[in-house]
């Protein structure tokens, strides 16, 4: 992963923090309940939010061909 790479995804995530169900970021994963993903060019950032505790958990970010295997 390119540096150009992280520092998209770290803004990314700064966003989502901010606002974790903004549709112009993220979207729910179909066939897991309770996951998002939001995509950061080929890169994949899958996250669930605790609505109680306001807290974003990333479970994972991998490229798109890989993440979805794995989760």
């Amino acid at each position: 992963m390119g540096r150009d790479t992280r520092e998209r995804i770290l803004r990314r995530l700064d966003q989502l923090g901010e606002s974790p169900r903004d549709a112009r970021t993220s979207s729910l994963l179909t066939n897991l309940a309770g996951l998002r993903k939001s995509r950061v060019g080929g890169w994949r950032v899958i996250f669930a939010v605790d609505d109680d505790t306001r807290i974003v958990n990333v479970v994972t970010i991998e490229r798109r061909g890989q993440v979805y295997r794995r989760i």
